[in-house]
């Protein structure tokens, strides 16, 4: 059901039947290492390139995924995923081995949140009763595509963020319920009720190593419109969380609201500002990536929805929309944001 001008609700329920997370020596020492399902102190996980690195983990984040839920890769209709690299090729390498016919995304690190509203919307229209949803990214083949390989050793500004070397997966269903492996009926705990897709928004930021504040205008965006088009404010949800503003964009992003005569301080989180300890692991404004928001998501948000300490969540992973070409043109960091409304159920 269409709702104002950039969401969507659901007469068939679209749920997250199950979800699995990997990631790398980095985030296992972070607040939420024990939480996630697989960690590998070897960053390169057995490979010989960091983009191959890559590949792996998201292949075992969507095994994970399956395997929780007693589903075979057969059984999945598509698979929407996506990267940071060029020609999204941590995924198509990643998820070769599955079969699963696919569809490749870009959306940077709100990637998580594209792919998550493309399934909703795909199971919800009865065009399959499983979907995967996936995505990644990885600390060193993001620097060596964004910015500086990893042996030039460059002075990282205050305003940098540390890419997540990480991999999230998540099986959206049509049914409530499934069968473990006694074969009783488990029911899932966590709907999509219902989706915000964000717009390009581009405030002419030119700085890469600055990306919270390239993304916090698009998160504004998003957050806003998903009040209005669902008739809501922030005290309609538990919690509102970004993907990867860090605290340069978190404090922008509050700011805009403000100004807008909406208060989130008392609701807001940011995934950039959960997955690492920032003083401790010295990650100066926070964690960035595809993998932020979606390991977040798997291994944090999505446990305390289940368990109905949070009944109404609004997820909104953002992404800043550049590329090695446009950054050496000298063109703006345009963002973009998508909202996924969950409920426990």
């Amino acid at each position: 059901m269409i709702k104002g001008k950039q969401s969507l609700s659901f007469t068939r329920t679209p749920y997250i039947t199950s979800s699995g997370c990997v990631a790398g020596s980095k985030e296992a020492k972070g607040p939420l290492g024990k939480k996630i399902d697989m960690t590998n102190q070897d960053d390169l996980f057995g490979e010989k390139t960091w983009e191959a690195a890559e590949s792996e983990m998201q292949k075992e984040a969507c095994i994970v995924a399956l395997g929780k839920a007693h589903v075979d890769p057969a059984q999945v209709r598509y698979l929407y995923g996506g990267d940071l690299l060029r020609q999204g090729i941590a995924t198509t390498m990643g998820i070769e081995s599955l079969q699963i016919p696919m569809f490749g995304l870009f959306g940077a690190c709100s990637t998580s949140g594209e792919a998550l509203a493309l399934g909703a919307m795909s199971v919800a229209a009865g065009y399959g009763n499983y979907v995967l949803a996936v995505t990644s990214s990885h600390f060193g083949s993001a620097e060596k595509e964004f910015r500086f390989p990893l042996g030039y050793a460059n002075q990282r500004p205050l305003s940098a963020q540390w890419t997540v070397t990480g991999s999230g997966a998540f099986l959206v269903g049509a049914e409530k319920s499934r069968l473990n492996t006694e074969g009783v009926r488990e029911n899932c705990h966590v709907r999509i009720a219902g989706v915000t897709i964000g717009k390009i928004v581009d405030y002419g930021l030119k700085d890469s190593q600055n990306m919270g504040a390239c993304m916090a205008p698009a998160a504004a965006d998003t957050i806003q419109q998903n009040f209005e088009d669902f008739g809501r404010t922030a005290n309609d949800y538990d919690r509102i969380f970004t993907g990867d503003l860090g605290q340069v964009g978190q404090t922008i992003l509050l700011d805009i609201m403000n100004n807008r005569g909406y208060d989130l301080k008392d609701r807001h989180q940011d995934c950039g500002l959960i997955i690492y300890h920032r003083i401790k692991q010295d990650v100066h404004a926070g964690g960035s990536g595809c993998g932020c928001a979606a390991v977040t998501l798997s291994s944090y948000i999505l446990p305390k929805i289940a368990k109905g300490e949070w009944k109404r969540v609004l997820f909104v992973p953002t992404g800043a929309l550049m590329s090695t070409v446009s950054y050496n043109e000298g063109d703006s960091v345009p963002g973009i944001a998508h909202g996924i409304v969950l409920e426990h159920c």
